[in-house]
């Protein structure tokens, strides 16, 4: 019955029949069917003519659907008529409102009438979050949401009446920009209606919200105002920490493919040149982070863990880094001399042996979902290891069950026998204990990293290049070039003066202010600019990256991104003029909000990423994936690099709408 509700309802031709509009029929074939009915073409013949009744919105006159270009952008939203994709959401939320025990209304019917009718009001809410832990901005009755905690508050708080309270579109809700999962917002703006008569509204609201989620403020609107439609445009801040620019390691797939590109082009002593402070980088990583630990192993050890650290590949597969850093690769320059057979056979039987950590991590939760005891005797169990494995190993690591070989008594006694199996192979080897804590002394080296002024300028001379209205379908999901949507402007984007310093690591800010953003479309931005200024690729690549040539640029990871606000101009100077309204304005609320930047987003990024190296999985994923998707950045250019044939291939990891906001 979508039909209906957008065409009208069903009109009855003479001969009796229903006649629903459908332009893939009726229009299509001049009214054919019609008889008398009021889609009678213009002949008033039976099919004379296309049909001139009642003809959907966003169908022209030949029956087809109308470009974007033809309408405007609200009968565009109105024709969209991809009935089965509602129809699968409907059904969605409604089992997932049985499955949460909401097949019911919320509040009974005298709940409801004893809440009585109250004035509501058009606001905009000005709002901060940290994205962790939700699935994005957007409600969604499946998973856990930013929007989905903000009206349950309001419901709590009174500011939405208990009949309206069963669904956010009697409220009008819109949001100004939809963030992904996992992206951070220092301040957003929904519009909606709400009641706003007690002055200690604000107050009542957060009350009902983790600290996560504030609201700054609800100002008060002209009926009409869509804070999605209003907006002018959109800052957002990226935080990276500086050794995501060091140049591949010079044995790593990447970094040999760097080297052998610019050989055959040319190009190897000027490309030299331009890495020498990464070259001198892993010099000096190797003996002074590698090489203490390399000393305490035999010979044999040396080379095995060598041999497995080199073997660890990542070959055809969605280019989404892993959670945990499994596609390691570091090595130094000894382990990989003497003979290649003999070499390569070492790589392949080490490095089967230390792929079954992944297994182990699977058996550790497995062994404490049967015995949820054991989880305090592996605890007491990792003080007794031999010391040679630091507590940053195991953090940049795979989830192990313990750091030794050792079992103790006391471990066997909690355990039921039929998973003393399990117990066993969750248990690291001499071999896997060496490679962990080599890893974990190659992030130990990066995080004493800081950047050069020259790589730093050339972070601002890439950034430069995104200024200005350019075609960016390469950097969002299922756009194609001639799609006028994929041009976006960007009025700036810049490197803060100043570097940040946490634990132990150089960060950088990176400011973006443009008009509008596509999904993933600044993620991809960061990431390419890093890959360009990493590995010393010609800036002109960005340029080309413009073109009718579609290529892959991976996302940079979503927890250095942060909306930091919206900017309303326009309705502003209209707010005071014409409307007696306030401006919606940040600024009364900034001392708060640079508050709640340091203590719930900077200090949260910080944090997750020390606990999880995000960035530090990403970059060294992307040094190890052993296609060419990536290999545009090297000196041979474009060609080098498989083609990606869809844009679903490119961002094959991806599960969101693609007419999201960017996250």
């Amino acid at each position: 019955m979508e039909n209906n509700k957008i065409g009208g309802p069903p009109n009855r031709g003479a001969d009796g029949g229903a006649d629903r509009n459908d332009a893939r029929s009726e229009n299509r074939r001049g009214g054919r069917g019609g008889g008398r009915g009021q889609n009678r073409g213009r002949s008033g013949g039976r099919g004379g003519g296309r049909g001139r009744g009642d003809r959907k919105p966003g169908f022209n006159t030949r029956g087809g659907r109308k470009d974007k270009s033809e309408m405007g952008r609200g009968e565009y939203s109105r024709a969209d008529l991809d009935k089965r994709k509602r129809n699968e959401d409907s059904q969605a939320k409604r089992l997932a409102r049985e499955a949460n025990g909401e097949s019911t209304p919320l509040f009974t019917k005298e709940e409801i009438e004893a809440d009585g009718r109250r004035p509501k009001r058009k606001v905009a809410v000005m709002i901060g979050y940290a994205g962790s832990g939700y699935k994005g901005m957007q409600i969604n009755h499946l998973e856990k949401t930013i929007e989905g905690d903000i009206f349950d508050a309001f419901v709590k708080a009174g500011a939405i009446s208990k009949a309206n309270a069963d669904d956010p579109k009697k409220s009008s809700l819109v949001r100004c920009a939809r963030t992904d999962k996992g992206v951070h917002a220092a301040g957003n703006v929904i519009s909606l209606k709400l009641i706003v008569e007690d002055e200690k509204i604000v107050e009542m609201i957060n009350k009902h919200l983790p600290p996560q989620i504030r609201v700054w403020g609800i100002e008060r609107t002209n009926g009409s105002f869509s804070c999605y439609q209003t907006c002018d445009s959109r800052w957002y801040e990226y935080l990276i920490p500086t050794f995501a620019l060091i140049p591949p390691h010079p044995q790593s797939y990447l970094g040999e493919k760097l080297e052998e590109s610019a050989r055959q082009e040319g190009t190897f002593e000027a490309y030299q040149e331009l890495q020498k402070d990464g070259i001198e980088f892993w010099k000096h990583a190797e003996e002074a982070y590698v090489k203490p630990i390399l000393e305490k192993l035999d010979p044999q050890m040396q080379l095995d863990v060598m041999a497995a650290i080199h073997g660890e590949t990542t070959t055809e597969r969605a280019p989404t880094p892993p959670s945990e850093d499994k596609n390691v690769k570091n090595v130094t320059v000894e382990a990989d001399r003497g003979n290649d057979s003999d070499s390569s056979s070492r790589k392949r039987k080490a490095s089967e042996e230390a792929s079954s950590i992944e297994e182990q991590s699977a058996a550790k939760r497995q062994r404490q979902r049967l015995d949820p005891a054991v989880v305090s005797s592996e605890q007491g169990r990792v003080g007794k290891s031999s010391g040679t494995i630091t507590q940053e190993a195991d953090a940049a690591a795979e989830p192990v069950l313990a750091q030794t070989t050792d079992t103790t008594k006391e471990d066997v006694t909690v355990v039921k026998a039929e998973d003393q199996e399990i117990i066993s192979k969750s248990v690291l080897t001499p071999l896997e204990a060496a490679i962990k804590e080599v890893k974990a002394a190659y992030i130990t080296a990066k995080k004493a990293y800081r950047v050069s002024d020259e790589r730093r300028k050339g972070v601002q001379d890439a950034l430069n290049i995104y200024l200005g209205t350019r075609n960016f379908h390469n950097y969002t999901i299922q756009k194609r070039f001639s799609d006028p949507s994929a041009k976006r402007i960007i009025r700036s984007f810049n490197v803060g003066k100043d570097a940040v310093y946490i634990n132990d690591t150089e960060w950088l800010s990176l400011k973006v202010h443009g008009q509008s953003f596509m999904m993933h479309q600044i993620r991809k931005m960061v990431a390419m600019v890093a890959l360009v200024v990493r590995c010393g690729t010609p800036l002109s690549r960005i340029e080309e990256s413009y073109t009718n040539t579609t290529i892959s640029i991976p996302k940079a990871p979503g927890l250095g991104l942060l909306l930091e606000r919206p900017v309303f101009e326009t309705y502003n100077e209209r707010a005071v003029k014409e409307y007696n309204r306030e401006k919606i304005d940040f600024g009364k609320y900034q001392k708060e909000i640079d508050e709640f930047k340091q203590r719930e987003i900077y200090d949260r990024i910080f944090r997750e990423e020390e606990r999880d190296h995000q960035f530090h999985a990403f970059f060294r994923h992307l040094d190890h994936y052993r296609t060419n998707h990536f290999l545009w950045v090297t000196a041979t250019g474009l060609s080098a690099a498989k083609q990606v044939t869809s844009r679903k291939e490119a961002d094959s990891d991806d599960e969101v709408d693609a007419n999201g906001e960017e996250g």
